[in-house]
């Protein structure tokens, strides 16, 4: 298993946006910016974003969680 770099949200809504997940206005309230898409097994994801220069890995755990992502494929899209 590799180790996650430091990501800022930035990076990791370019990634979402790569694995086919689209930005969501309406969903995102305050200091978070939401998006919206579906998994392998075509389940409706959404996904929560802080807006932070330096996203803590337990954070980033979660995100990947809510998309139904691996370390290795979020590696893949960055």
């Amino acid at each position: 298993m590799s180790r996650l770099p430091a990501l800022s949200s930035e990076q990791v809504a370019g990634a979402l946006r790569r694995a086919g997940f689209r930005y969501a206005p309406k969903r995102g309230k305050g200091s978070h910016s939401a998006f919206v898409g579906t998994d392998r097994a075509g389940r409706i994801r959404l996904v929560s974003v802080p807006k932070r220069k330096a996203i803590p890995t337990g954070t980033l755990m979660s995100i990947l969680e809510q998309a139904g992502l691996s370390r290795e494929e979020l590696l893949d899209l960055l």
